[in-house]
């Protein structure tokens, strides 16, 4: 019996996004009026987003994340 395995080989270097790839990005992202607050789900205050803690730190060597939105 001969078993195949097939392997993809991730490209080492990925080529930087195009201005029509960003654009596209920008396009799509949620913006802050796209977020509808009701009783439900009321808008948190300073005081209550202060309280918030990060629960995985991020570590020094961590690559930024860049926004696109």
């Amino acid at each position: 019996m001969t078993v195949t395995v097939r392997t993809t080989v991730a490209p080492k270097h990925r080529p930087p996004l195009t201005p029509e790839q960003i654009a596209e990005m920008e396009a799509r992202a949620p913006r802050d009026e796209d977020i509808r607050f009701d009783e439900d789900c009321p808008e948190l205050t300073d005081e209550q987003l202060s309280r918030f803690r990060r629960v995985h730190p991020v570590s020094d060597s961590a690559a930024p994340v860049r926004n696109y939105g």
